[in-house]
């Protein structure tokens, strides 16, 4: 389900998207607001509920300091273990961010950011290119925080960085404390959202109206029917030869341009030499 939601004093579309995700392992519902509008009916900003008490934290602090409201409730199999419902989080928070980011504006694509808590400390950088990828260095082991499994908090990472088709840099880069070094990690994050997810006001070399500033220009990708496909076929066919063709013609114009410079060299050469051009025999 995925809603959209105007702001009724102005009439202007929200950043903002209402989810719902189910599946055999779990069913969630999401309201996320990128600007910190009232969110879950009943206007609040910060509401979390997983079954996980660890991941409810690391979610509550991402949204605080983003600047984000989220309403997030998840019923999951718990009683096998807490994987399926941290993963389904990240994806449909992941989902929600993707969509909610399309509603109005450019942001502003890269952010970065450091959090330090107590002796850990963490960086994150993010990048809204349309292109999912994440490295994610934690160090914290093969343990437990609370509910969690120390394996999962990396694993939440990538898992929204492929949802929300962001490429995600997250390293911490010294701690003792599991506990600090995952909440360091969170905090950096959302600070680097806060700053890619912002909304650009000055334009950017490359970029357009309806997009983040990129050399690539608007990335289309549309499905086409068999008859589509064929007609496309021929026509980049077509463009492909008149490309060749051209630069095939650009290359000889070019080669005859040297061709005519150095015959010119040759001959002022040999008009100063007064022996006139000379040959060797080999």
């Amino acid at each position: 389900m995925r809603v959209e939601s105007k702001d009724l004093a102005e009439g202007t579309l929200r950043r903002r998207a209402i989810l719902r995700r189910k599946t055999r392992e779990t069913e969630i519902i999401l309201d996320l607001d990128l600007d910190g509008g009232a969110v879950g009916g009943v206007g609040g900003r910060v509401a979390v509920s997983t079954g996980i008490g660890f991941l409810d934290h690391l979610l509550g602090s991402l949204a605080r300091h983003a600047g984000f409201s989220l309403s997030l409730r998840c019923v999951g199999d718990l009683e096998i273990d807490d994987h399926h419902s941290t993963e389904d989080c990240a994806i449909i928070l992941g989902e929600a961010l993707a969509l909610a980011l399309s509603r109005s504006g450019v942001p502003v694509r890269f952010g970065h950011a450091y959090a330090p808590l107590d002796e850990a400390l963490a960086r994150a950088v993010v990048d809204f290119s349309g292109r999912p990828y994440a490295t994610v260095e934690l160090g914290l082991g093969d343990g437990r925080i609370g509910e969690l499994a120390s394996e999962n908090v990396g694993h939440f990472l990538e898992s929204l960085a492929m949802a929300a088709r962001m490429t995600l840099h997250v390293d911490v880069l010294r701690h003792k404390n599991a506990h600090h070094a995952a909440e360091a990690a969170f905090k950096a994050l959302a600070l680097a959202l806060r700053a890619a997810c912002a909304e650009r006001e000055v334009p950017v070399s490359g970029a357009s109206s309806d997009g983040p500033a990129s050399t690539k220009g608007a990335v289309l990708l549309e499905e086409l029917d068999p008859l589509r496909f064929a007609s496309e076929d021929m026509r980049l066919a077509a463009a492909g030869a008149g490309a060749s063709a051209a630069a095939a013609a650009a290359a000889a114009a070019a080669a005859a341009t040297a061709a005519a410079a150095a015959a010119a060299a040759a001959g002022a050469a040999g008009a100063a030499s007064p022996l006139g051009p000379q040959r060797t025999a080999l």
